[in-house]
């Protein structure tokens, strides 16, 4: 197929992870982990003493790995760097607010979903449709 644009594909891509004990310790036993040769992780653990610095250096380091894929953040955890995940806007990696075991899943506050709403409401204004 000579006309056509080749899209680049990459062989594999990691799932990065910003949560707390026990939904970091979940997916890594279903093999989400890695650490690479730098003895860096795709994963922070976020417990009482992480920084609110900390879990932002995760987010953008994370965010401008070509390697990542999907960033799985617990949704109490992207409330605490909300402006950070409302501001990110590109395709790849995907940022997938997640609920926890103590924090419940609140749709008022995902990014994701208010996006989605946003644009159907554009959608029907921009058809005449309410």
């Amino acid at each position: 197929m000579a006309g056509r644009a080749q899209i680049p594909a990459k062989s594999s891509a990691l799932i990065a992870m910003i949560a707390d004990e026990d939904t970091v310790t979940g997916f890594l036993l279903a093999g989400v982990g890695n650490v690479d040769l730098r003895r860096k992780t795709n994963y922070l653990i976020v417990d009482s003493k992480t920084t609110v610095k900390a879990i932002e250096d995760a987010f953008k380091e994370f965010t401008t790995k070509e390697d990542i894929a999907i960033v799985l953040i617990s949704q109490y955890v992207a409330n605490m760097i909300r402006f950070l995940v409302d501001s990110y806007n590109k395709p790849v990696p995907a940022i997938l607010e997640i609920p926890s075991k103590d924090h419940p899943y609140d749709p008022a506050h995902d990014s994701v979903l208010s996006r989605v709403k946003y644009l159907f409401s554009a959608e029907s204004v921009a058809s005449g449709r309410r």
